[in-house]
Formats: C-alpha cells, sequence, structure tokens
C-alpha cells in the first residue's frame, strides 16, 4: 500500500510504501479498492493510494478477477493456463485499479486500466506473478518477454497510473 504525503499545491509528493493487514474482501475490483483506501485512512493522517490487480477470463466471467493472487500461488501459472485450455475462448483482461481517499471521511477516487489480451501457456521470465500467462493483444510476446519500457507502454497498471498522474497534476484539496 502507497501513502501519499506531501503538499499538492507544490506539485510534490512523497510516496511511502506502508504495510497494512486490512480485512480481505470480496466483490469486484472497485468495490475492494474503494473498501481497501478508506480502511488504510484509520492508520495514517495522509492521502492513500491503493492499488488492485485482477486478471478476468472471459471463459469464467471474469474470475479469477481481483482473485487472482490466491488462485496463482495455488494453482502456479501452469494452473490459469490449464484452466482456460477447455474453452476455445481464452481471452483475458488485465485490470489495475488505484483507488486515491485524501483522508479520513473523504470520498474515494478510482483510476482503472485495462489491457486485454489472451492465456497463453508460460513463456519468459518467471519473476513477477501472471505476467508468462499473459500476452496482450496485437503481440506475440507474453508480458513476461517483454522489455519492462515496453510492457510500461501499454500495460494496465501504467494505464492506471497515468490516469493518477493526470488527477494528483491537477488535484487541489479542501483547504
Amino acid at each position: 500500500m502507497s501513502i501519499i504525503v506531501g503538499s499538492p499545491l507544490e506539485q510534490r509528493y512523497v510516496i511511502i510504501n506502508k504495510s497494512f493487514d486490512l480485512e480481505e474482501l470480496q466483490g469486484t475490483s472497485d468495490f475492494i479498492a474503494t473498501k481497501k483506501a478508506i480502511e488504510a485512512t484509520k492508520y495514517c493522517d495522509t492521502a492513500v493510494l491503493i492499488e488492485d490487480v485482477a486478471l478476468g477470463f472471459t471463459a469464467y466471467r471474469g474470475l479469477p478477477g481481483p482473485y487472482v493472487k490466491d488462485f496463482l500461488t495455488n494453482v502456479g501459472r501452469e494452473g490459469l493456463y490449464k484452466m482456460v485450455q477447455p474453452f476455445d475462448d481464452r481471452s483475458a483482461t488485465a485490470k489495475c485499479t488505484f483507488a486515491f481517499c485524501p483522508g479520513k471521511n473523504q470520498d474515494v477516487e478510482l483510476f482503472v486500466g485495462e489491457c486485454h489480451g489472451t492465456i497463453v501457456p508460460p513463456r519468459g521470465d518467471t519473476t513477477f506473478g501472471w505476467d508468462p500467462v499473459f500476452q496482450p493483444d496485437g503481440y506475440t510476446q507474453t508480458f513476461a518477454e517483454m522489455s519492462l519500457e515496453e510492457k510500461n507502454k501499454i500495460s494496465h497498471r501504467s494505464r492506471a497510473l497515468q490516469k493518477v498522474k493526470e488527477y494528483l497534476q491537477s488535484y487541489q484539496p479542501d483547504l
């Protein structure tokens, strides 16, 4: 979890990564990110920025979605691929949701980025989650096979972060 600290009037922020044990929620990515942002404000006197990442398989109507981390832990990358093997439609959507909450009892702003692709047999570097099984539409490489620079041009996270950046550049807190 990241906490944004600093004066928005100066357009500078100090990002501090803090670890909190928050309640594990069930629901959509938007619901989970919103609730976690609100919950996180109880532990600090600053604005918070929460990230929720999801990988939804079309064949499973969006599952595993926000629960992809648990699926990955339990069945691994090969297991994620095997889940879609019986289906003709192996398409998937990678989704990143950032939730920004300026402080306690304040409204939460959501920033969503998506990248559409296909679930494929694991290929490439295995250091980052489900990247080896996700091949973005229009590409012949998985996220894991791409350079970080190329991945960051098209990823769900970079698309959501661009929206966060634009918002924070114009953000004017209630003073």
